[in-house]
Protein backbone atom coordinates (compact mmCIF):
# COMPACT_ATOMS: atom_id res chain seq x y z
CA UNK A 1 0.00 0.00 0.00
CA UNK A 2 2.56 2.29 0.42
CA UNK A 3 3.14 2.52 -3.52
CA UNK A 4 -0.60 3.77 -3.33
CA UNK A 5 -1.07 7.22 -3.42
CA UNK A 6 -4.18 7.55 -5.03
CA UNK A 7 -7.00 8.01 -2.53
CA UNK A 8 -4.96 6.77 0.25
CA UNK A 9 -5.27 9.09 3.83
CA UNK A 10 -2.12 10.55 5.61
CA UNK A 11 -2.46 11.44 9.26
CA UNK A 12 -1.09 14.30 10.31
CA UNK A 13 -1.83 17.28 12.70
CA UNK A 14 -0.83 20.30 9.58
CA UNK A 15 -2.96 22.95 8.98
CA UNK A 16 -4.68 21.20 5.88
CA UNK A 17 -5.41 18.32 8.34
CA UNK A 18 -7.04 20.52 10.51
CA UNK A 19 -9.52 22.12 8.25
CA UNK A 20 -13.21 21.83 7.97
CA UNK A 21 -13.71 19.08 5.70
CA UNK A 22 -16.63 21.28 4.04
CA UNK A 23 -14.49 24.37 3.56
CA UNK A 24 -11.29 21.54 1.72
CA UNK A 25 -14.21 20.10 -0.46
CA UNK A 26 -15.35 23.78 -1.61
CA UNK A 27 -11.88 25.33 -1.76
CA UNK A 28 -10.90 21.77 -4.17
CA UNK A 29 -14.60 22.82 -6.29
CA UNK A 30 -13.38 26.55 -6.77
CA UNK A 31 -10.23 25.32 -7.78
CA UNK A 32 -10.96 22.99 -10.12
CA UNK A 33 -13.40 25.54 -11.78
CA UNK A 34 -10.40 28.08 -11.55
CA UNK A 35 -8.22 25.42 -13.85
CA UNK A 36 -10.74 26.12 -16.73
CA UNK A 37 -10.94 29.79 -16.75
CA UNK A 38 -8.91 30.51 -19.82
CA UNK A 39 -6.64 32.68 -17.91
CA UNK A 40 -3.46 31.33 -19.98
CA UNK A 41 -0.55 30.22 -18.23
CA UNK A 42 -0.65 32.88 -15.72
CA UNK A 43 -3.78 31.26 -14.43
CA UNK A 44 -1.86 27.81 -14.46
CA UNK A 45 1.08 29.47 -12.90
CA UNK A 46 -1.01 30.51 -9.73
CA UNK A 47 -2.75 27.49 -9.27
CA UNK A 48 0.37 25.65 -9.70
CA UNK A 49 2.07 27.89 -6.27
CA UNK A 50 -1.63 27.42 -4.50
CA UNK A 51 -1.26 23.28 -4.39
CA UNK A 52 2.88 23.96 -3.72
CA UNK A 53 1.89 25.84 -1.24
CA UNK A 54 -0.54 23.24 0.13
CA UNK A 55 1.43 20.32 -0.33
CA UNK A 56 3.83 22.08 2.06
CA UNK A 57 1.32 22.95 4.80
CA UNK A 58 -0.11 19.36 4.50
CA UNK A 59 3.56 18.64 4.55
CA UNK A 60 2.72 15.91 1.78
CA UNK A 61 6.35 15.11 -0.47
CA UNK A 62 6.24 15.52 -4.41
CA UNK A 63 6.81 11.85 -4.73
CA UNK A 64 3.91 11.04 -3.38
CA UNK A 65 2.12 13.06 -5.83
CA UNK A 66 3.74 11.39 -8.35
CA UNK A 67 2.89 7.92 -7.74
CA UNK A 68 -1.00 9.74 -8.36
CA UNK A 69 -0.08 10.73 -11.62
CA UNK A 70 1.45 7.02 -12.33
CA UNK A 71 -1.85 5.15 -12.86
CA UNK A 72 -3.14 7.61 -15.68
CA UNK A 73 -0.08 8.28 -17.18
CA UNK A 74 -0.67 6.01 -19.94
CA UNK A 75 -4.34 7.46 -20.10
CA UNK A 76 -2.48 11.21 -20.30
CA UNK A 77 0.19 10.16 -22.92
CA UNK A 78 -2.62 8.73 -25.22
CA UNK A 79 -4.59 12.22 -25.22
CA UNK A 80 -1.81 13.98 -25.80
CA UNK A 81 -0.55 12.12 -29.07
CA UNK A 82 -4.10 12.37 -30.43
CA UNK A 83 -4.40 15.51 -29.37
CA UNK A 84 -0.91 16.69 -31.14
CA UNK A 85 -1.85 14.52 -34.82
CA UNK A 86 -5.60 16.09 -34.73
CA UNK A 87 -5.55 19.89 -34.04
CA UNK A 88 -4.80 21.91 -37.08
CA UNK A 89 -4.61 25.03 -36.00
CA UNK A 90 -1.65 27.82 -36.21
CA UNK A 91 1.43 27.07 -38.32
CA UNK A 92 3.32 23.89 -39.26
CA UNK A 93 5.86 23.54 -36.37
CA UNK A 94 7.66 20.30 -37.78
CA UNK A 95 6.48 17.30 -39.97
CA UNK A 96 6.88 14.06 -38.73
CA UNK A 97 6.37 10.60 -40.73
CA UNK A 98 4.31 12.20 -42.74
CA UNK A 99 1.85 13.86 -40.05
CA UNK A 100 2.11 18.17 -39.75
CA UNK A 101 2.08 19.29 -36.32
CA UNK A 102 0.99 22.43 -35.74
CA UNK A 103 1.59 25.33 -32.92
CA UNK A 104 -1.95 25.28 -31.61
CA UNK A 105 -2.26 21.62 -31.36
CA UNK A 106 1.29 21.91 -29.38
CA UNK A 107 -0.30 24.93 -27.27
CA UNK A 108 -3.49 22.89 -26.54
CA UNK A 109 -1.99 19.32 -25.50
CA UNK A 110 0.55 21.47 -23.20
CA UNK A 111 -3.09 23.03 -21.67
CA UNK A 112 -4.38 19.81 -21.34
CA UNK A 113 -1.92 18.08 -19.47
CA UNK A 114 -1.03 20.84 -17.25
CA UNK A 115 -4.98 20.69 -16.43
CA UNK A 116 -5.29 16.85 -15.77
CA UNK A 117 -2.01 17.51 -13.21
CA UNK A 118 -3.17 19.80 -11.28
CA UNK A 119 -6.32 18.56 -11.02
CA UNK A 120 -4.77 15.24 -9.85
CA UNK A 121 -3.01 17.10 -7.60
CA UNK A 122 -5.54 19.11 -6.10
CA UNK A 123 -7.89 15.95 -5.56
CA UNK A 124 -4.85 14.10 -3.97
CA UNK A 125 -4.07 16.72 -1.48
CA UNK A 126 -8.00 16.69 -0.54
CA UNK A 127 -8.10 12.58 -0.20
CA UNK A 128 -4.59 12.55 2.05
CA UNK A 129 -5.25 15.06 4.58
CA UNK A 130 -9.10 14.39 4.75
CA UNK A 131 -10.30 10.98 6.28
CA UNK A 132 -13.07 9.16 4.80
CA UNK A 133 -15.66 9.90 7.79
CA UNK A 134 -15.14 13.41 7.63
CA UNK A 135 -14.99 13.42 3.84
CA UNK A 136 -18.45 11.76 4.12
CA UNK A 137 -20.04 14.47 6.33
CA UNK A 138 -18.58 17.36 4.28
CA UNK A 139 -20.36 16.32 1.09
CA UNK A 140 -23.41 15.48 3.49
CA UNK A 141 -23.78 18.64 4.40
CA UNK A 142 -22.59 20.35 1.54
CA UNK A 143 -25.62 18.71 -0.26
CA UNK A 144 -28.29 19.12 2.61
CA UNK A 145 -30.02 22.11 1.34
CA UNK A 146 -30.80 19.74 -1.64
CA UNK A 147 -32.97 17.07 0.53
CA UNK A 148 -35.82 19.66 0.17
CA UNK A 149 -35.69 18.62 -3.26
CA UNK A 150 -35.66 15.53 -2.83
CA UNK A 151 -31.86 14.84 -3.18
CA UNK A 152 -30.58 11.82 -1.51
CA UNK A 153 -28.05 13.62 0.33
CA UNK A 154 -26.49 11.24 2.58
CA UNK A 155 -26.53 8.07 0.17
CA UNK A 156 -24.45 10.19 -2.23
CA UNK A 157 -21.94 11.32 0.32
CA UNK A 158 -21.76 7.39 1.08
CA UNK A 159 -21.26 6.05 -2.18
CA UNK A 160 -18.38 8.87 -2.93
CA UNK A 161 -16.50 7.92 0.08
CA UNK A 162 -16.46 4.29 -0.33
CA UNK A 163 -15.64 4.81 -3.97
CA UNK A 164 -12.85 6.86 -2.82
CA UNK A 165 -12.13 4.75 -0.31
CA UNK A 166 -11.93 1.56 -2.50
CA UNK A 167 -9.35 3.06 -5.04
CA UNK A 168 -6.16 1.71 -3.77
CA UNK A 169 -7.69 -1.15 -2.19
CA UNK A 170 -8.53 -1.86 -6.43
CA UNK A 171 -5.37 -0.82 -7.62
CA UNK A 172 -4.02 -2.88 -4.75
CA UNK A 173 -6.07 -6.34 -6.01
CA UNK A 174 -4.99 -4.92 -9.63
CA UNK A 175 -1.25 -5.40 -8.67
CA UNK A 176 -1.97 -9.07 -6.71
CA UNK A 177 -3.99 -10.17 -10.09
CA UNK A 178 -0.96 -9.15 -12.28
CA UNK A 179 2.17 -11.03 -10.55
CA UNK A 180 -0.53 -13.96 -10.17
CA UNK A 181 -0.92 -14.12 -13.96
CA UNK A 182 2.65 -13.43 -14.62
CA UNK A 183 3.65 -16.65 -11.99
CA UNK A 184 1.32 -18.29 -14.91
CA UNK A 185 3.21 -17.10 -17.76
CA UNK A 186 0.95 -14.14 -18.44
CA UNK A 187 3.12 -11.68 -20.19
CA UNK A 188 1.11 -8.65 -20.21
CA UNK A 189 3.69 -6.09 -21.46
CA UNK A 190 5.20 -8.36 -24.82
CA UNK A 191 3.80 -10.50 -27.64
CA UNK A 192 1.02 -9.78 -30.55
CA UNK A 193 -1.88 -7.93 -30.41
CA UNK A 194 -4.47 -10.08 -29.75
CA UNK A 195 -2.20 -11.86 -27.30
CA UNK A 196 -2.43 -9.09 -25.01
CA UNK A 197 -6.23 -8.71 -25.66
CA UNK A 198 -6.20 -12.00 -24.04
CA UNK A 199 -3.37 -11.14 -21.60
CA UNK A 200 -5.81 -8.02 -20.31
CA UNK A 201 -9.15 -10.16 -20.28
CA UNK A 202 -7.36 -12.38 -17.65
CA UNK A 203 -6.58 -9.02 -15.71
CA UNK A 204 -9.84 -7.77 -16.08
CA UNK A 205 -12.29 -10.55 -15.60
CA UNK A 206 -11.06 -11.61 -11.85
CA UNK A 207 -10.68 -7.81 -11.23
CA UNK A 208 -14.38 -7.68 -11.54
CA UNK A 209 -15.31 -10.87 -10.20
CA UNK A 210 -13.10 -10.00 -6.92
CA UNK A 211 -14.44 -6.40 -7.10
CA UNK A 212 -18.10 -7.76 -6.44
CA UNK A 213 -17.67 -9.87 -4.26
CA UNK A 214 -15.71 -7.31 -1.89
CA UNK A 215 -19.60 -4.92 -2.88
CA UNK A 216 -21.16 -7.79 -2.00
CA UNK A 217 -19.51 -8.26 1.68
CA UNK A 218 -19.43 -4.56 2.24
CA UNK A 219 -23.18 -5.00 1.93
CA UNK A 220 -23.73 -7.93 4.10
CA UNK A 221 -21.57 -6.36 6.89
CA UNK A 222 -23.45 -2.68 6.32
CA UNK A 223 -27.07 -4.81 6.69
CA UNK A 224 -26.29 -6.82 9.59
CA UNK A 225 -24.86 -3.68 11.52
CA UNK A 226 -28.22 -2.10 11.24
CA UNK A 227 -27.88 0.08 8.54
CA UNK A 228 -30.64 2.19 7.02
CA UNK A 229 -30.05 4.57 4.12
CA UNK A 230 -32.99 7.14 5.14
CA UNK A 231 -33.10 6.35 8.32
CA UNK A 232 -32.99 9.44 11.00
CA UNK A 233 -29.70 9.51 12.66
CA UNK A 234 -27.44 11.38 14.92
CA UNK A 235 -23.56 12.65 14.62
CA UNK A 236 -20.94 11.47 17.58
CA UNK A 237 -18.55 14.23 15.39
CA UNK A 238 -20.09 17.45 14.68
CA UNK A 239 -18.31 20.00 12.14
CA UNK A 240 -17.49 23.38 12.84
CA UNK A 241 -15.63 26.40 10.75
CA UNK A 242 -13.73 28.35 12.57
CA UNK A 243 -11.51 31.77 11.67
CA UNK A 244 -8.49 29.70 9.67
CA UNK A 245 -11.25 27.98 7.26
CA UNK A 246 -12.81 31.17 6.25
CA UNK A 247 -9.35 32.49 5.67
CA UNK A 248 -8.63 29.27 3.34
CA UNK A 249 -11.91 29.60 1.75
CA UNK A 250 -11.73 33.50 1.28
CA UNK A 251 -8.64 32.69 -0.20
CA UNK A 252 -9.13 31.02 -2.69
CA UNK A 253 -11.98 32.61 -3.56
CA UNK A 254 -10.17 35.90 -4.25
CA UNK A 255 -8.25 33.78 -6.18
CA UNK A 256 -11.13 32.69 -8.53
CA UNK A 257 -12.37 35.79 -8.73
CA UNK A 258 -8.87 37.00 -9.95
CA UNK A 259 -8.17 34.49 -12.56
CA UNK A 260 -11.57 35.56 -14.00
CA UNK A 261 -10.65 39.06 -14.30
CA UNK A 262 -7.28 37.93 -16.19
CA UNK A 263 -9.38 35.83 -18.49
CA UNK A 264 -11.82 38.53 -19.19
CA UNK A 265 -8.64 41.30 -19.84
CA UNK A 266 -6.02 39.14 -21.67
Amino acid sequence: MDSIALGRYIPGTTLIHRLDPRIKILSMLFLLIAIFIPAGFYGYLVITIVSLLALSLAKLRIGFVFKALRPIMIMMIMLMVINVLVVKTGYVIITFLGFEIYSGAIYQTLYIFIRLVLMIVITTILTATTKPLELTLGIEDLLAPFVRFKVPAHEIAMMISIAIRFIPTLIEETQRIMKAQASRGVDLKEGKFKEKIAAILSLIVPLFVSSFQRAEDLANAMEARGYVPDAKRTRYKQLHVDTKDRIILLFVILILVGLIKIAIFI
